[in-house]
């Protein structure tokens, strides 16, 4: 991995491009050491200086927000940058407290910065991408565990169980398993239709379906939802029955929905496979 973050530091845009379609995520610098204390690996608290060698980036986290602990920072670009290792250069990330990070492209005109592990609960960060700035916080570590041994959603807050919910995640039949992995939350939509003729399945065979959920959470770009699914209920806690979503009842439905929010991580365990697919939901599995 460190050769890959030299490559980087040097390479130009075709490389930068090459690197993203074949490569896991740079890591991170080394630790500066015990002799710059308060600093760590992946963090520069000095203001920028000099020529900026991008465009005014957009930043998430959005400036004065709240969000999870698996919440990674993605900066966008106007267009294509010249130097990554510049660019990387000219965004300081800072916490309070400090926590060590790493920078990874994930496309060529989109680099992301996460702590090596989840962010501590009630972290303050500023990013600095060439003087545009955001500054948000993280709230309570809040961490669902799906497990599909127990068919069981066990929902901690900063290391307590706070509740446990019955489940019925993807089935085997069709290889529809939803595969293990972190994950966080991406959005929330009271109400979503999921349509299998989207990703090529004919609404109309065997495995298609088309139907309106409703206090749906996305925890992935592949269309996986902890939702609602009244028509489940009796599946929940006792076998997997859908095509990779997190079904659970609408009570309990209502309860994630109000609770969980953007950053919060969903952990998969003991199902078939670990989610691999670079599109935009795999910042956890490198």
């Amino acid at each position: 991995m460190t050769s890959r973050s030299i490559a980087l530091k040097t390479a130009g845009v075709a490389s930068i491009l090459s690197l993203v379609l074949s490569a896991a995520p740079a890591q991170a610098d080394p630790d500066p050491g015990p002799g710059d204390p308060g600093v760590v690996a992946g963090q520069d608290p000095a203001p920028f200086t000099g020529a900026v060698p991008f465009g005014p980036p957009r930043l998430a986290p959005a400036n004065g927000s709240t969000v999870g602990v698996a919440q990674p920072i993605i900066i966008d670009f106007p267009a294509r940058v010249d130097d990554a290792g510049a660019t990387e250069n000219a965004i300081h990330v800072t916490s309070v407290p400090p926590v060590p990070g790493k920078f990874y492209w994930m496309t060529p005109t989109q680099l992301r910065w996460r702590p090596l592990s989840f962010w501590p609960a009630h972290t303050t960060v500023t990013v600095d991408a060439g003087g545009t700035v955001s500054n948000f916080r993280t709230g309570d570590t809040l961490v669902a565990t799906a497990d599909d041994a127990t068919h069981q959603l066990t929902v901690t807050r900063n290391g307590t169980v706070e509740k446990t919910i019955p489940m019925s995640m993807g089935m085997a039949a069709g290889g529809h398993q939803t595969a293990n992995g972190t994950y966080y939350v991406q959005e929330k939509m009271p109400s979503v239709v999921m349509d299998s003729s989207t990703y090529g399945v004919p609404v109309n065979s065997t495995y298609g379906y088309k139907t309106t959920v409703e206090l749906a959470v996305r925890f992935d770009d592949s269309g996986n939802f902890v939702h609602s699914a009244p028509w489940s209920v009796g599946d929940q806690g006792k076998r997997d029955v859908s095509h990779g979503c997190i079904n659970i009842s609408p009570t309990n439905a209502k309860w994630f929905y109000d609770n969980f929010g953007a950053g919060d991580p969903i952990i998969v365990i003991n199902s078939t496979g670990t989610y691999t697919r670079r599109d935009g939901s795999s910042d956890w599995q490198s």
